[in-house]
Order: structure tokens, then sequence, then C-alpha cells
């Protein structure tokens, strides 16, 4: 409030005092004005109050008028975009409670930035009643109901508005295609279903579809729930019909709501198969060619997507499968390089073009003639004859195209009696035949027969010759062998030589064995007059008594022949085992019949089975081929599997030869399934690793079929995708986990029977382990038994491992045991260190290890915090303020308290005293609160008593008046300072800070300096005058107020010294304080007559103040325990002070202080102090940020001011704050904070016990006082950089 020089005295007659107080309040006038105004209690209400003849009218229509709250303007239903910012309006007329927004039931809060909510904030000018909310960038949580409510006040009820909808529009997102219709092609001629998406819209978006620039029509449309409560999905669908024309053409789906200027959209290219063209072949003029030459053929398709795959073939074999494809032409072209053979007469050419789509492979055809030669003239016949024979003669030609013709000459004669015949022949040609016949004679011995082959169509000619002979036969033939009487081996190389002698041309000699000739005889050589020819032989049974002869023969037909026989000794000629059992099964009797095969002399028999031999039952022998005899033997087996794929051995050995004769018998014995020795029954496995448990299964028949069980259960392939059967029967387990553990049965079945074996599988893994009991409680002195149990496999000896999780020191952690699958942790003669969290580790081998905690809580009697902070609480005693007292205990179990005061139980049921108890963990925080504390009856010592099922304990605490400073004493003096010293009193539990007074002694009132540090015992006041007498006082200063002054108020007088001479001026006069040098005297005689005048003005406030002060005592409105709240436009409220061994810094400076600009850095955010002052424009805050104050104190004398300067009273002393930049700071870091009462991080707060304050935030601004700069609003401050004006 603003008072300028015109300001009279508000005359006072009102009706009541309550009625004056409610309407000076209506009007930003609070008692805190009052009490910061200097005036003791006795002049509580209207001293020092000046108002302006313009405020009359103002008073005297608030005294007339108990106006209701209302609403003006009430917030409607709003839509916006996403992103927009919406105003939700609202005006209230004659607001006097706090004005709120509530979203969906949550109020926001009363503070027009609405911390908590970044985008939301209340706008308007709230002098007008306008509490407008703003919310910026809308969102779909902004999305809900709307009220404004204005609370209730003491003149007004609560109202609230009607509710208002906030409906955010959401744009959808990128609308999309559904399923492959982006990715997979179309096939022209099909119909396609094409689906588009436009999701997360609110409202539902609406989705039109295009194609290639023209509206689908048909489509249908729903909507579906989106991704949050509220969004929706539109789904569209429409039937397309794929052309085509279609291809390369665009798909487009677009979508709108209200929340789009321009609807949003998706394209996507359309890709239309569509079948080629038919091909053409080029570079085929005509369809007759000759063999040999190289024809490029090239095959050509267009059109088609995609182009046309080609292929060449011929009578339908594919000769290529090659083409290129030219994307511009949109064709596909194939070259064909083909060389022409005989073969490719009247040979199909097929060019064959098809694509993707293609219903069936579009071709072309052509048939083409070859003209090719012969490939080969044979000329056929014997051209060697007996003299008088006639002699047959034949020529033959090939196939060619077309067929030749064949003559024939003897010598130079062409002879003319042939017959041909003409016939069909390969590729497609006609073959030639010529037969010749003609009687030879001794003349024509030697002449060349010819036979020639002309071609017209390719003028091709080829002839084939022979020389003809004539023939006699030989005279003489004769052998060398041994002789037939002498014994040979079977295995001997024996050498048989034929001669022949005579004969035209010489014989040619061949050897016959029993009358059929032998193959491998030696080439037959020549000698004077005659031939040989030798045959080797290795002596067989079937040379045993053969008869070999050797015939000598030419071209004349008459033959001449020798003779001869050997003796050989041979094996048997054959071996073989039969039985008359067709099937052999496990546990019958096999027996067996060995037959041996003729052999010369006779054979013995012998039986083997593996390494066993047995003799058999052998027979009388039989006359057998070869001049031999065969004998035969039988033996009898008992089967088993064993036998199964065995081999049974017979052999027949002889007397006389080296070597013998065998067979053998593979059995095939039948027998169901049977399990190997080497079957594993135990299989270990790892966890998550996998296993394959092999399955070693034999039987026969082999198709076996084996079945897995698991705990009676059947495992299938189609029922667990972990199961595998790597081989036939084998079972592997992917990802084992230990379920999979135990017993598998498996059972194996064949055409035979079915048996089974049980198989183990032990699957290891990691340890788990849990506590089986925690917390664990024991009593101090007592065992601790923690036991952690473990879920593991294997489990091993020393597997656990125990851990002490403390932050102190290790402590004696005790015995580790282990008991199977639990680890026992025993602690023997438990202390209070003991207790914490103990970690239980388990490690059987395999990784990871695992851990728990187990908590130990130790049990122990209650033990109070009894430190010096903790034996006193401070607090006035003047029926005004509120004490808590705190008692703090530590113990377990739970621990109750019981409170006494000067001995005496106290009586919670006594309104001023209120008990509350909080726990936190062992800690228990045992609070009195004291309403209205009276020195007389409340300053008592206060007994706690914290007591457990263990025990108890007690502690004093006595509540007390804060206390100065003492042995307050001069340290220096010089001719401009004075050096103080003295020792800190009780600070009343909080961090307390030091002021000095001084006046000279020709002054009467006092200038006053914070003293800096805060915290300092010793100060230097400077800037004093020369040879000045000076009393100084000290005392000190804490959140809950200030004391007396040090020693009992008293003045410690000090003169200063003279000025040295090097200092000394000779201008001025020294007895003239420093404050006042230089100022004019007409301002001084100006400053005390308006000094003067206040000082009139305020005798009249404190006389109707004390008139006021006894009417309310009179209507007993005395409480002493609330200080008058403060109300205003925004509402009203009451703050009681309250004070605790605790010392929050909730508490109200003492109202009694002189008025002194300070820096208070141990307020807390939340402070009484702010939240009054932060409301009452006719108070400036001097933030340490705004201004840099000169060092020196000024005078409190009064100085000249206009309308724009604030009131100066002989109460008032207007101070800057000693601070140089960055000084503050360095007094934060350099400040001692206080020892805290109460654990602050305790969650429990005591909330209920605090007066609500409606924080103002005003826009007012510090107008300019002196060469003080413009500070910004106090609340826009940190809290530890508030001023306050105490």
């Amino acid at each position: 409030m603003n008072i300028s020089s015109t300001d009279l005295w508000l005359p006072v007659e009102s009706p009541s005092p309550v009625e004056d107080k409610k309407t000076l309040l209506s009007l930003g006038i609070t008692q805190q004005h009052w009490r910061r105004s200097g005036v003791t209690d006795e002049m509580d209400f209207f001293s020092a109050w000046i108002v302006s003849f313009s405020a009359l009218h103002c008073l005297y229509f608030f005294w007339g008028t108990q106006a209701q709250q209302a609403f003006r303007t009430e917030p409607r239903n709003l839509t916006v975009r996403m992103g927009a910012t919406a105003v939700l309006r609202c005006e209230v007329l004659r607001a006097s409670g706090t004005v709120q927004w509530v979203k969906d039931g949550l109020l926001l809060g009363p503070h027009r930035s609405l911390p908590g909510f970044p985008r939301y904030s209340m706008i308007g000018n709230p002098k007008r009643g306008q509490h407008h909310l703003q919310i910026e960038k809308a969102q779909l949580d902004d999305d809900t109901t709307y009220e404004c409510q204005a609370g209730q006040s003491e003149s007004s009820p609560a109202i609230v508005s009607n509710t208002a909808w906030l409906n955010v529009l959401i744009p959808p997102s990128t609308p999309y295609f559904e399923g492959d219709v982006a990715t997979t092609p179309w096939i022209a001629g099909k119909m396609y279903t094409v689906a588009c998406v436009a999701p997360e819209a609110k409202p539902m978006a609406e989705i039109t579809l295009y194609k290639d620039g023209v509206e689908l029509t048909g489509a249908e449309s729903f909507t579906m729930s989106g991704s949050k409560d509220k969004l929706l999905n539109t789904h569209a669908k429409v039937t397309v019909a794929a052309l085509s024309s279609d291809n390369g053409r665009q798909l487009a789906c677009y979508a709108k709501n209200p929340a789009l200027l321009r609807p949003v959209g998706t394209m996507l290219t359309m890709s239309v198969l569509y079948p080629p063209h038919p091909p053409v072949i080029v570079g085929l003029e005509t369809d007759e060619v000759k063999a040999g030459r190289m024809l490029m053929l090239e095959c050509v398709s267009h059109g088609g997507n995609p182009l046309a795959t080609l292929h060449w073939t011929k009578n339908g074999e594919v000769l290529s499968k090659t083409w290129e494809e030219d994307i511009v032409a949109q064709k596909s072209s194939s070259v064909l390089y083909l060389k022409i053979t005989p073969a490719d007469n009247q040979a199909e050419l097929c060019c064959e073009s098809a694509n993707l789509v293609s219903l069936s492979p579009l071709s072309v055809h052509r048939r083409i003639t070859v003209f090719f030669e012969p490939e080969k003239v044979i000329l056929s016949g014997s051209v060697t004859a007996v003299e008088g024979q006639e002699l047959d003669l034949c020529c033959y030609a090939s196939s060619s195209n077309p067929p030749v013709q064949i003559r024939w000459w003897l010598g130079y004669k062409e002879l003319n009696n042939t017959v041909v015949t003409i016939q069909e022949g390969v590729n497609g040609g006609m073959t030639t035949t010529s037969n010749m016949t003609h009687r030879v004679s001794r003349e024509e011995d030697g002449l060349m027969l010819t036979c020639e082959a002309f071609n017209k169509g390719t003028h091709f000619s080829k002839t084939q010759t022979a020389k003809l002979s004539v023939c006699y036969p030989p005279q003489k033939v004769w052998l060398d062998a041994p002789s037939q009487d002498v014994p040979l081996h079977a295995g001997t190389k024996v050498r048989l030589t034929c001669f022949s002698t005579g004969g035209n041309p010489t014989g040619t000699l061949t050897w016959f064995k029993d009358g059929n000739k032998v193959s491998h005889m030696q080439r037959q050589m020549s000698f004077d007059r005659g031939v040989a020819r030798d045959l080797v032989l290795v002596l067989t049974a079937s040379d045993n008594m053969a008869d070999y002869r050797c015939d000598a023969t030419n071209e004349a037909e008459k033959t001449i022949s020798a003779y001869t026989k050997l003796m050989v000794y041979f094996t048997a000629v054959s071996m073989k085992i039969t039985t008359t059992q067709e099937e052999l099964r496990r546990g019958e009797m096999l027996t067996l019949e060995c037959q041996a095969g003729s052999s010369n002399p006779k054979a013995n028999i012998l039986w083997s089975l593996g390494t066993q031999r047995f003799p058999g039952v052998e027979q009388p022998p039989v006359k057998a081929q070869y001049g031999g005899v065969s004998v035969r033997s039988s033996l009898s087996l008992n089967l088993t599997s064993e036998h199964h794929n065995q081999r049974v051995i017979c052999q027949a050995n002889s007397p006389v030869l080296t070597e013998g004769a065998n067979t053998f018998l593979k059995l095939n014995v039948l027998y169901p399934p049977e399990f190997s020795p080497h079957q594993p029954t135990q299989v270990q496995v790892l966890e998550d690793d996998t296993i394959t448990i092999p399955l070693l299964v034999s039987a026969n028949p082999e198709e076996v079929s084996c079945i897995w069980l698991h705990r009676k259960q059947k495992l299938v392939k189609e029922g667990n995708l972990r199961y595998h059967w790597s081989d036939e029967h084998s079972l592997m387990i992917n990802n084992v986990t230990r379920k999979d553990a135990g017993v598998y049965t498996v059972e194996c079945a064949n055409l035979e029977g079915v048996n089974q074996i049980p198989i183990m599988l032990d699957v290891q893994y990691a340890p788990g382990v849990k506590a089986v009991k925690s917390p664990v409680f024991v009593n101090m002195g007592g065992t601790a038994d923690l036991m952690c149990k473990a879920d593991a496999n294997p489990i091993i000896s020393d597997m656990f491992s125990w851990k002490w999780l403390g932050e102190e020191e290790e402590v004696e952690m005790g015995e580790e045991t282990q008991e199977d699958k639990t680890g026992l942790l025993t602690i023997y003669d438990v202390t209070r260190a003991h207790a914490g969290f103990y970690q239980c580790t388990a490690n059987n081998g395999i990784a990871p290890p695992a851990s728990v905690d187990v908590h130990l809580v130790v049990q122990f009697k209650p033990e109070l915090q009894k430190g010096p902070q903790w034996r006193k609480v401070a607090s006035r005693g003047n029926g005004t303020t509120t004490a808590a007292v705190v008692c703090q205990a530590e113990g377990i179990p739970r621990v109750d308290f019981s409170w006494e005061k000067n001995g005496v139980p106290m009586d919670f049921a006594n309104p001023r005293y209120e008990e509350r108890t909080v726990r936190e963990g062992s800690f228990h925080t045992s609070m009195v609160r004291v309403v209205n504390v009276s020195a007389a009856h409340d300053y008592a010592v206060f007994s706690c008593t914290a007591r457990n099922s263990l025990g108890e304990d007690k502690l004093n605490i006595q509540l007390v008046s804060t206390n100065p400073p003492f042995s307050f004493r001069q340290v220096g003096v010089t001719h401009d300072s004075v050096t103080l010293e003295w020792i800190p009193g009780f600070n009343g539990g909080l961090q307390q800070r030091f002021r000095t007074r001084y006046r000279w002694d020709q002054s009467f009132s006092y200038l006053y300096v914070d003293v800096f540090p805060p915290t300092a015992t010793s100060f230097s006041v400077t800037g004093l005058q020369p040879v000045t007498t000076y009393y100084f006082s000290v005392n000190a200063l804490n959140a809950m107020g200030e004391s007396d002054y040090a020693d009992n108020n008293a003045v410690l007088t000090i003169t200063t010294k003279e000025r040295p001479e090097l200092e000394e001026t000779s201008a001025g006069d020294d007895s003239v304080p420093h404050g006042t040098r230089g100022l004019p005297a007409h301002l001084t005689v100006v400053f005390t007559v308006v000094f003067g005048v206040l000082l009139v003005l305020n005798s009249l406030g404190c006389f109707f103040g004390q008139r006021w002060k006894k009417r309310r005592l009179q209507k007993g409105g005395g409480g002493g325990s609330v200080l008058d709240g403060k109300e205003n436009e925004e509402g009203s409220s009451q703050s009681t002070v309250n004070t605790s061994n605790k010392y929050e810094s909730r508490e109200k400076i003492n109202a009694a202080t002189q008025r002194t600009l300070l820096v208070e850095s141990g307020s807390e955010a939340d402070s009484n102090v702010y939240e009054s002052y932060a409301a009452e424009g006719s108070h400036y805050y001097f933030p340490t940020t705004d201004y840099v104050p000169a060092l020196s104190p000024h005078p409190e004398e009064m100085r000249r001011h206009d309308a724009s300067h604030l009131p100066v009273d002989s109460y008032s002393h207007l101070y800057e704050d000693v601070r140089l930049g960055g000084l503050y700071q360095d007094i934060l870091a350099s400040s001692p904070s206080p020892v805290p009462l109460v654990d602050r991080t305790v969650p429990y707060q005591w909330n209920n016990w605090r007066s609500p304050t409606n924080l103002q935030q005003g826009a007012w601004r510090v107008r300019e006082f002196g060469d003080v700069q413009q500070p910004r609003r106090d609340s826009d401050l940190p809290f530890e950089l508030r001023g306050e004006l105490v």
C-alpha cells in the first residue's frame, strides 16, 4: 500500500472491532503489517496505518457489504486440435476463497503456474476474478472434464462451476495398406481386395481409395479400438479387378478427420502380371539345307509382365534356355546357333515363350529337310574261294538323301550280274544294297574287285575294293603234350602245341576241348612250309580225362585233326548248404546240410561258426562229374539272437591236396528287440543344453517302432518342438529344463515281440536359493540361525557361503554349516552390530551362483536420543505460540511412550496437549504438542519414557525460552572502527545469527548491523567518527525470533580514538555523524517536520489500537494461541506459531523485532513468513541478487521522499544488507547447519499440524528506493535467497 504525503488517519467509528478487522483484511491489511511496523502487542491493530482519501470510499463500501462470491463466467465445453492451446474460461465475482481447477476429480492446486503440470497455467487478471485455465500443446491425456472451484471463506461458502469437457481432436497417423497388397504382384483378370487402415484417430477417420486418380466406389468401412483409450482405427476395404493396363499405375489411400486441415495418405505402384505375345523365328528363309551348315536363328516375343522366358527345342529336346530382355522395346529374344547334321533331317524346330501368368506356353514351329551323304560304303562277302566256286558279294551304302547309285568293277571289267535294293534309312534317308554273283577262275586270282556309290544331290562318290584269292587244303597235323598216365594237380600250368604243314593258303589251327572250341588259344605262328599254335592251360576239374583236339583247315574246307587226354587231381567243384526251415527264430533248433561237389580224390567235410569248429554227420560218397566223387554232411544248431547275420562255414579238404573248398550260409534269425549291453541307463546334461539320449537296440525284422514315455506320458514330435529324433530311435531334447529330468521308458516292438528299458535323465542346473525365514528376530546376546535353501542339482558339499552386506566394518560371521539343500549360518552372542542383511550364496559349480538376502533383526530395549539438542526446547511463553517436545528412541520390538510433566503423568485429554507417534524402522518418535505455551504453566521438565518388552529408557526435556548472548566485551578500537566479541547463548535448537546495534551519544535512535558471517562471535563495526562516544548492544536471532540483548540488555560504551594526522582533513565538522554529512540544511528541516507529524499520527494509532484491543477482550475473542491470520481477496487463513525441539523452519519471526532488512537463509519453501508476505503489496523485499549495498550503516534519521518512496516513522529503520557480490553464497557455505533432531528421510511429516496458507503470486514489483535497484518478485527467487522484511 502506497501512502502519499496527503494521506490522513483513518477515522474509526465502526460498529464492531471484528467488522473493522475484516474490512481492513479485505483490503490486504493484515495483522502482520501491524507487527512489522514495530508496535508492541498493546498496539495491535490501527497503529502506524495510513490510508489515502481514495481508499476511504473502499473502506465504507466493504464495511457496508458482506458480498457472496459467484461465477461471472463458467467454463464451457471446448474442442481443440492436438498440439493447440486450449483456454477454459472462469471468472469469479468477489472471490474470497481459493480458486482452483479440478481435472477429472484431481485438484490442480492454487498456484497460477500449477506446479507439476508444466503445460497447465492459470491466466487472466486475478484482480478481476479471471482464473482461466490455459492448456498448451493439448494431448489425448487432456481429453476429460474440468471444473472451476472457489473455496470456502469466512464471508462466502465454496462454489463449483459447471463441468466442462475438453475434447481433443487427434489426427490419424499415416494410413497404410493391410496385407501383402504392396509387395505381391497382381494377376490380370483376377479380383483383389484392397484394405487400408487409418490408425490412432479421434474422432474416427474417413478413408477414400483411388486408382490412378479415380476414386474407387463401393468401399466398406468399419472401426476398431486404437492403442489407447478413445483412439479409433478405421478400416476400409474395396474389391478391384486387375487389368493389364493397371501395371505401373498408382493406388492411393487418403484419410481425414476434423483434426486435419488436409487429408494424409499413402500410395503404392501397382504391379500387374499378364502373358506375352506369341513368338516368331527370324533367319530361316527355306526349309532345305545341307548337312554341315551353321544356322543362326533368332526367336522374338513381344509384351508381357514380366517379359517372356524363351527356350528352343528340337523334336521336343531342349536346345537353349537363355534369352535377353529389352525393357525399352518390351521384348524378349533368344539366338540359337545350330550346326546342321543328317540327324536334323525332318526335324521340327520350336521356340516357346511364357511368363508367370501364362496359362500355357506360346510357340512357333518349323520343319527342315537336310541333304546328306552316306556315312559309309561297305563291301561284304568272301573274296577268297576255291577254284570253280560261285562268288557272292554285297555292296552296302548307308542312309543318304537322296539315295545313291552302286556300280561293280573286277579289274577294268564292269560286272552287271547284280540285284539292287533301296530301303528307308536313318535320319529320314534311304539305304542302297547291291548283291553281285560271279564264278571265279584261276585267271582272276589277284585281281581287284571294286564297288562304287554315287549321290546325285550332293555329287558325292565313294568306292570300296578287295583282292580275289584261290585256296587248297593243308597236308599233315601232330601234337606235343604230357602223357595221360601222369597225374596233374588242378591249378598246374600246362602247354599243348599243335603243328601243321602244306596247304594253299597255309592251314589255320584250332583247338577243341570235348568237341568245343577253346577260346583262349595262343597266336598262330608260321615257319618254313607250315604253322604251329600253342594252347596254355591252367588245369581245372573239367580238364580231368577231357578230350583235346587240334584241327588244321583253310578255305578249301578240308580238315585234318590230332587228339590227347590229361589226368587231373582237384578239390570239390561246388559247395552248397541247405535247410528245410524257411524262417529261423531265436530258441529254435536249426538243421543244416552241406553237399560237396565232385572232387578227385574224395574230400572230407568240416563245419565252423565264428571261432567254433563242428565235425558234423557225414554220409557215404557218390560218383560225380569230371570223374570225381561227391560227399554230404549235416549240422544242428540251437539259435540265439547272436547267431543273426553270422556265417556258418562248410569246408571240404582232400588229404592229397593242400587246398580245399568252402561255402557259408548267413543266418537270418528272427527275434524281438534287444537292447545292447552298452546301452546307457543314466545320462547327465546341463540345463538349457541339448542332449541326445542314444538308443542302442537291435531286432530282426529291423523295422522296429519305439515309443518314449516320460512320467507315463508318450512323447511325440508334434507335442513339443523341443523333442527331436536325431536318428531312427535316439531322442534329442533341445533347451533341457529340470522338468525334463526323470526316468524315460523306451518300448520297442517289431513283428517278433516287444521289449522295454528305463533310462534315467539327470538334469544338472545352477542353483536357485531362497531364505527359509526372513526377517529373523533374535534378542541381543542370543543365538541367531540364518537359513537358506537351494534348489540345485547336483548338491555338493561346501555349496553355501555367507556374506555380510552392512556398510560398517566386518562383523563376526559365526559358524557356517550345510545340511543337504539347506545352508545354515549360526551367530552366537548376537550384538546390535550383527543386525542387517546377510547374503547367502549357493554355488554348485554350475554358473551362475544364486544369492538371497536374509534380514537379521536384533531386538533390544529402547535407547533414547540424549544429546544436548534433545534436552531443551525453546518457545515464547506469551500464550501465542505452540511448542513441540520431541522424544526419539531406537529399539526393537515396538516402542511405546509415556510422558510426565514435572513428575506428573500428562493428561492428553487436555486440548492444550497433543501427542503423536511415528515409526520408521527401529526408530520411534513421539511428539507432544503444547498449544499456547505459557511461561508460568509450561516452562517445566517433560519426562519421556520409552518402553518395550525388553526394557525402558527415560529422558528429561526442559521447555525454556531462547537465551541472549553473554560476556559482551570490547576487543579493539580505532579512530573509525570498534571490534566486539561475545559468547553465544542457547540457540533454541535452530541455527542462530547475531545483530549489533549502536548509536552515538548525540543520537536518540540506533543503527542496526547484521553480523557477517552470520554465526561469527566477533565483529568489527566500521565507518565510525573519530573521538566519538558510541553505545553498543548485541542480540541473537533465529527462525523463531530474536532474543533480548546481551548481559540483561547491557549497553557497552566505547569512545573512538583520534584520527591519525595523515588522515585528517581541513574541511568538515568531525562532530557531525557520517550519515548526515553533506545533507542540505533545508532537507534536514523538512525531514524533521515530517518525522514529527508521523509521531503524532502513530500516537493516535496507538490510542485506537488500545481501544480495539479492549473491545476484543470484552467479547472473549482473545485465544492467545492463534495470531490473527491474513485475509485478502484470494482467500483467508490462520497460522499458528509452532515451536519444537525439532525446530522446523516454519516459525514466524518475532513480531517484536525492530523493523530491519534481513536476508533469511534458513526458511523453507512453505514457510509461513513467505506465504504471508508474498501477498502483501505494501511490503518490499530486497533479494541479495538485485543490489549491492554499501558496507557502512546509515544513521537513523528522517529522509526526504516523494510519493514513490516508503514512509518512514520514528519506530522504523531502513537498512541495506551488508553484502558484496557473491558474499551471501559464502555465508551459506560456511554456516554450520543445525543437527536434525528427527531423521529427515522419515516420510512422516506433521502436515496435519501445519496451518494452510494460500500463497499469492502477485505481479507487484518493488519501487525504487534511494539507489537500490528495483528487485524481481520475491516468489521468483529460490526460497533460500528470498529477503524478508521483519
